[in-house]
């Protein structure tokens, strides 16, 4: 193992949208796969067609896109190993079938889902353990274990439909060493013979996944704690289509928990509590039920990213901030937690609060112009980038940087006229009239000439410089919270900042202020 090119896969199946569990599995083998510099796949694993989901495939893949990983091989770019949907592999699965069949690790069932049904419902009925078809039920049951060749070849010239199950041998441990867990040990008599090909002729999740990691030199299968129990089943396919020497090494990962760490996260509730746990929005095709995701609800790839990474896996020092490239770099499966990883929602703004403030304003300025341009505002790129520089501290959202700093963009609708009530006295018009004047005469309209005009006429007037300020504010901007105030009307500039202060020292004069 140790000389191949490292190999992984991201398999989902497409049966609705991705939850963020998906996404942290599909990112830990992404990032393992970089560090490591091997490959990282896509497969669509869509032996379930009762199940399939139109346009859940589609939004696994723009999903992994807006998530920045790019797959090395898949369904919608190719690759030497493909096809890249299992339903395309569908002709080459029944070959190991067959061989499992002619080694007798595996037998025809010939029973029926409704005579299955009925013997669960009388072993229910006895008050024993529940139905499993495994060593001992599997020698009263109609497969080709009890019946006779003959028989077994009647029924399959006459099209009887059958599965074809594996034969899980008795009293036998299964070990399988996993990269998080440790030696994992089964005894194969809890196990039951799991369905390998169905009636329709398509392998099972089992059967195909084993396959296809074969053909396709899968070197490490990095997967959610889910699939643990299947393990042992994998191993012994493994083992019984001669394969075991080429084996990839397990690697299961810790679920993501609830809030209160109680139980898995789960829609349900995201919906309760009020977050998402899909990364991009999503429709039902069939109810039309709606549920939100984290790119349309404001966070930024790279922020999504880091959350997720966090939620089980630990660097070597207290970090807690990384870029893609970082997590590459810092990655590996063996600091990954076996326990559950708790999501907590606060914890995950408070990353997208500081990938706002770390990032480039130019880069942010280019999300912004989006939002504006849906608003029909036109204004330069240069002004957006200094807009974003001013504002973005106090963001934790993309759509914040509308409600922080809208007034860059247009003129006071309103005043606050709470501050206005509390602040504004019979010398106030006659104040910024003088501040008015003198801002006319500034030919550096910096902010530190600004900040030094309004001291002086403060000073003149006979004032403290802080009595005016909340209400300078006010007047410009309508609000008296919001950046810096002498940046604020640099940016704004001197025409912007006279034109504004004459319409509100005429507003004012409407407002009953007393």
């Amino acid at each position: 193992m140790n000389d191949r090119r490292v190999r992984v896969r991201f398999a989902p199946s497409p049966t609705g949208p991705l939850h963020v569990g998906g996404v942290r599995t599909a990112l830990y083998n992404y990032l393992f796969a970089k560090k490591n510099g091997g490959d990282f796949l896509l497969r669509i694993e869509d032996t379930d067609q009762n199940r399939f989901v139109p346009g859940a495939e589609d939004y696994i893949i723009e999903s992994l896109k807006w998530a920045g990983m790019q797959y090395d091989e898949g369904p919608d770019i190719g690759g030497p190993y493909g096809p890249y949907r299992q339903s395309e592999r569908k002709e080459m699965y029944r070959q190991y079938a067959d061989k499992l069949l002619e080694s007798g690790n595996a037998y025809y069932a010939f029973d029926s889902p409704e005579e299955l049904d009925e013997m669960r419902e009388r072993m229910n009925k006895s008050g024993g353990n529940a139905f499993k078809y495994d060593q001992i039920t599997r020698e009263y049951l109609k497969n080709s274990l009890t019946l006779s060749a003959d028989e077994v070849k009647t029924r399959l010239d006459a099209g009887e439909p059958y599965v074809i199950r594996i034969k899980m041998p008795r009293q036998e441990e299964v070990k399988l060493n996993d990269i998080i867990r440790g030696w994992v040990t089964v005894q194969s008599n809890q196990l039951d013979d799991k369905v390998l090909f169905k009636s329709d002729g398509m392998p099972t999740y089992h059967l195909a996944n084993v396959v296809d990691d074969y053909l396709m030199k899968i070197t490490h299968v990095i997967r959610g704690e889910e699939w643990l129990p299947s393990a042992p089943l994998h191993v012994l396919l493994y083992r019984y289509l001669g394969w075991e020497d080429v084996m990839p090494q397990f690697a299961h990962l810790p679920l993501i928990l609830r809030p209160d760490g109680n139980g898995k996260l789960s829609k349900r509730d995201g919906d309760r509590l009020g977050f998402p746990v899909f990364p991009l929005n999503w429709t039902d095709p069939f109810i039309g039920e709606k549920a939100s995701g984290y790119r349309e609800a404001g966070y930024l790839p790279g922020a999504f990213i880091n959350i997720l990474a966090m939620l089980g896996w630990h660097p070597s020092d207290n970090k807690e901030m990384f870029t893609m490239d970082e997590l590459i770099e810092a990655f590996s499966l063996e600091r990954v937690s076996k326990s559950g990883a708790r999501f907590d929602p606060e914890k995950a703004k408070w990353f997208n609060h500081q990938y706002i403030r770390n990032m480039n304003d130019e880069a942010l300025a280019e999300e912004f112009m989006k939002s504006l341009t849906d608003k029909d505002i036109i204004t330069s790129k240069d002004y957006v980038v200094k807009v974003c520089g001013l504002i973005k501290e106090k963001a934790t959202f993309l759509d914040d940087f509308w409600k922080l700093g809208y007034f860059f963009f247009e003129k006071p609708k309103k005043y606050d006229e709470e501050v206005l009530k509390k602040k504004w006295d019979a010398a106030a018009p006659d104040f910024f009239m003088k501040v008015k004047t003198r801002i006319e005469t500034l030919t550096d309209f910096s902010h530190e000439n600004i900040q030094k005009t309004y001291e002086e006429v403060a000073a003149e007037a006979g004032v403290k410089p802080g009595q005016y300020l909340q209400l300078f504010r006010v007047l410009l901007v309508g609000e008296s919270i919001g950046p810096g105030l002498w940046d604020t009307i640099e940016l704004l500039g001197k025409n912007e900042t006279i034109e504004r202060l004459d319409a509100a020292l005429e507003a004012v004069k409407a407002i009953p202020l007393v």
